[in-house]
């Protein structure tokens, strides 16, 4: 279903058109892009490699790469291939900023449920009749989860967790912000406590895989060894809600390395393919046609053996004045698109930026968020406070695609990686008067999915 020709969203949707196609790309400057930190690389090493003039700060087994700090003749002496190590981040859409301090007391008296636009969209109570998502095992790619969060509570394995970032805390807190917790809720919110809000997947296992330290990237190596070891410890889902662009074809100083970072890319997600574990990625928040970008490549969604997701939304919702539609398969005036690029849909919230009005924000997300009180220098100075909070993002999408794909493993433990994509994909279809350029293959549908 189409919203109303008016001119506000018929002006936004034009816009999202242009963004990427009529600039030849994404325009520098507005758009997150990956910087190689100095001194650090991602190499394929030679046979019997000598690193002893090189510090390696990642050991990514399974693909045979290695990530090293040191002087850059010494890396050139040792490898087959190399590149800087880029830096990913929590690609967060504006409006989120904009989010009332207050909202979330808003909505405390009242059940969430009545909020969550997007698991009633999913019909999701209707797909936990069939299944909760038990014995089946999601990884959180993230800032961190709270493990202690009331809706939270039990349901993360804090001895197959890991902090990847380099920080020296631990798990199973939001170390690294509210993002990893407000996404695990999406996935597996308790369903059953009398409080919050409702996961899809709430009878899943979560593990905290934390790359991002407080107020920071997470270079792309450390991302691809929480992939790894996600792998390792046999998770059926992989939820990646993050990214950064970096160059698509000429490096900066050597155009040899053009397709590097595609390659170790690819490599890891065949490997997780291959062991059985489906990644389930964020197409990103730039407005961005990535299928006819030629200059960058959005890391880690356009990789293969993966998912990636756009983000759509309804705008008015509990809200809107009346012939306001609340469409919730209307592509996010920020999500990036590309028919090639896009694997699926999913509720990720919206949000019409022209609008004071109260309550705009119920057109976002509502999940689980958990943060530490800080002082200006960013040190904690207490404990960490829970509660339920709205967001919007293709980070907000890709959780409800790896809950769908959690609830999809766990009626059929039997399927692998593939199975579990060709069910959800199979189920999904473009809305009508919709291009299919923002969906793939279509719109997330839990139950037919089922």
């Amino acid at each position: 279903m189409s919203r109303p020709d008016d001119e506000t969203n018929v002006s936004r949707r034009n816009a999202l058109k242009v963004g990427g196609s009529a600039l030849g790309g994404l325009a520098l400057g507005t758009v997150p892009v990956a910087a190689g930190r100095s001194g650090r690389y991602l190499m394929q090493p030679k046979p019997k490699a000598n690193l002893r003039n090189l510090v390696v700060e990642e050991e990514l087994p399974g693909i045979e790469y290695v990530a090293v700090s040191g002087p850059k003749r010494a890396v050139r002496k040792q490898a087959t291939a190399y590149a800087p190590d880029p830096v990913l981040e929590l690609d967060i859409p504006e409006v989120n900023d904009r989010v009332p301090e207050d909202a979330a007391e808003e909505a405390t008296d009242e059940p969430l449920y009545d909020y969550q636009w997007d698991k009633q969209d999913l019909r999701v109570p209707e797909a936990q009749t069939v299944t909760r998502g038990e014995g089946v095992r999601v990884a959180i790619i993230d800032s961190g989860v709270a493990a202690e969060h009331p809706d939270l509570e039990g349901k993360v394995n804090l001895e197959l967790s890991k902090n990847f970032s380099g920080d020296g805390l631990g798990v199973g807190y939001p170390y690294g912000g509210y993002h990893g917790t407000h996404v695990a809720g999406i996935v597996a919110a308790d369903d059953d406590n009398d409080v919050g809000v409702v996961g899809t997947a709430p009878g899943a296992e979560l593990v905290d895989c934390r790359v991002f330290p407080y107020g920071e990237g997470a270079p792309f190596s450390v991302v691809l060894a929480a992939l790894l070891h996600s792998v390792e410890i046999a998770s059926d889902v992989a939820n990646m809600s993050l990214g950064a662009y970096a160059p698509r074809r000429d490096y900066v100083d050597d155009g040899r390395f053009g397709r590097f970072y595609g390659r170790a890319l690819n490599k890891t997600l065949t490997y997780a393919n291959r062991e059985g574990t489906l990644v389930v990625m964020s197409a990103g928040n730039s407005a961005a046609d990535l299928q006819h970008d030629k200059q960058w490549i959005s890391l880690p969604n356009e990789g293969a053996k993966g998912m990636s997701i756009s983000a759509t939304g309804p705008i008015g919702f509990m809200w809107g004045e009346e012939g306001l539609e609340a469409d919730f398969a209307s592509p996010a005036f920020y999500t990036n698109y590309g028919t090639n690029a896009i694997d699926l849909g999913a509720p990720g919230g919206d949000a019409d930026l022209q609008t004071e009005k109260p309550g705009w924000f119920y057109d976002l997300v509502l999940s689980t968020v958990a943060e530490f009180e800080r002082d200006e220098e960013g040190e904690i100075t207490g404990d960490p406070t829970y509660d339920w909070d709205w967001a919007a993002g293709t980070s907000m999408a890709a959780p409800n695609v790896s809950g769908a794909a959690a609830l999809v493993k766990a009626n059929n433990p039997e399927y692998n990686p593939a199975q579990v994509e060709s069910a959800l994909k199979r189920a999904a279809d473009v809305p009508e008067g919709y291009d299919k350029t923002y969906y793939g293959s279509g719109y997330l549908n839990v139950v037919d999915a089922l």
